[in-house]
């Protein structure tokens, strides 16, 4: 690959953008860069005081400003004259308050590995110093004016809103974490709306996974799974509850509501006609695990089976089901501003679609009312 030389105004143009907070993109394309490699090593010679390497040629990234060679007469003269003098001056060894100044004074002259080189100093280790005695300053202001703001707003506002405040009215722009950390550590943090463990209630009847991924089956209404899916599309929030008949696929109930609860599975399972003596799977969500849903299964003697906590693979026919559903209906077409009734019509029309139309191969390439027609 052809490497591209660069421009020094092109380089100290692109760290302009880059300090006024314009994206990459923009930059490559505006300045004709060819990758975002190039953008960060000039960021990183700029932040690490290397303003001499954007002088060097093409090819000697790695190279340029190691030694002596790479500077002008001046620069050679400077370093040999003026720095032993302030090394005799300050002896062998130095303080990091005094080295980080000397490095500031010389480093737009000399390298600052030329310098650091006199004293024994790493790079690593100096830069390290560097930003180690910028910290407390920082800090101390930061904790200043999150504990302004706490008291200011009579603590009734949690670390995300001090954050955005932190933005908003100081343009300080801080990690969450960091500003939740030190609320915590000084007391700072909201007391108005103490957490609260959310009291779900046990289980009434936890079943065994009977069904043991076993999704064939040699007849109609011999193996069931049912799941409950969200259809959250444009300002409306629905739930779809259905059930699937194992031996051809057909979805043979389903409800839609807007409101989650034992009710609406029940529904869903009065729809079923004949069911007895049918394996019925499910999750072990609140609504499949109460007294209700228990009782109306053993009154219509449903076998009851349910898959394993945090394994969704144990029930994936119904997952299969419903992920296609949105796909090829709501992801597919991309809807906007829609409504209530509309959600329900599409869901409506692709559950009709998908039993007496849509193929599959696992059913010959037929539809699943088809292929049960066929059978019987």
């Amino acid at each position: 690959m052809v490497k591209k030389a660069y421009s020094l105004e092109t380089k100290l143009a692109c760290i302009e953008m880059k300090k006024a907070g314009k994206s990459n993109k923009v930059i490559r394309e505006t300045l004709g860069i060819k990758n975002d490699s190039q953008i960060y090593t000039w960021m990183r010679w700029y932040e690490n005081d290397e303003l001499h390497r954007f002088h060097q040629p093409l090819g000697k990234q790695y190279t340029y400003g190691k030694g002596m060679e790479q500077l002008s007469e001046v620069g050679q003269l400077r370093l040999q004259v003026e720095l032993p003098k302030k090394v005799s001056q300050l002896g062998k060894t130095i303080d990091k308050v005094s080295l980080i100044k000397l490095v500031e004074e010389y480093k737009k002259t000399c390298p600052v590995s030329a310098i650091l080189g006199c004293f024994g100093v790493k790079r690593s280790t100096f830069y390290r110093w560097k930003k180690d005695s910028k910290k407390p300053e920082k800090k101390d202001e930061m904790v200043e004016k999150i504990e302004q703001l706490c008291m200011q707003n009579q603590f009734i506002y949690g670390y995300r809103t001090i954050t955005r405040l932190l933005k908003k009215i100081h343009s300080l722009v801080v990690n969450r974490k960091k500003v939740y950390h030190i609320m915590k550590e000084n007391g700072w943090l909201c007391r108005t709306r103490p957490k609260k463990a959310p009291n779900l209630g046990k289980p009434y009847h936890v079943t065994d996974n009977k069904l043991d991924r076993d999704f064939q089956a040699d007849k109609p209404m011999e193996k069931l799974v049912t799941d409950i899916t969200y259809l959250y599309f444009g300002k409306c929030k629905l739930y779809l509850s259905s059930i699937m008949d194992l031996y051809n696929r057909e979805i043979v109930a389903y409800t839609i509501s807007d409101c989650q609860d034992t009710d609406f599975v029940l529904d869903t399972l009065h729809q079923l006609e004949s069911p007895q003596g049918a394996i019925l799977h499910s999750d072990q969500g609140s609504v499949y695990t109460s007294k209700a849903y228990y009782q109306t299964c053993v009154e219509k003697g449903i076998t009851r089976s349910m898959s394993r906590k945090g394994t969704p693979a144990d029930n994936a026919c119904i997952e299969w089901f419903h992920s296609i559903l949105k796909s090829e209906t709501f992801y597919l077409h991309n809807w906007r501003n829609i409504t209530k009734d509309s959600i329900t019509d599409i869901v409506k029309n692709y559950i009709i679609f998908y039993n007496e139309t849509r193929i599959q191969q696992r059913l010959n390439d037929q539809s699943p009312v088809k292929y049960r027609k066929l059978a019987s």
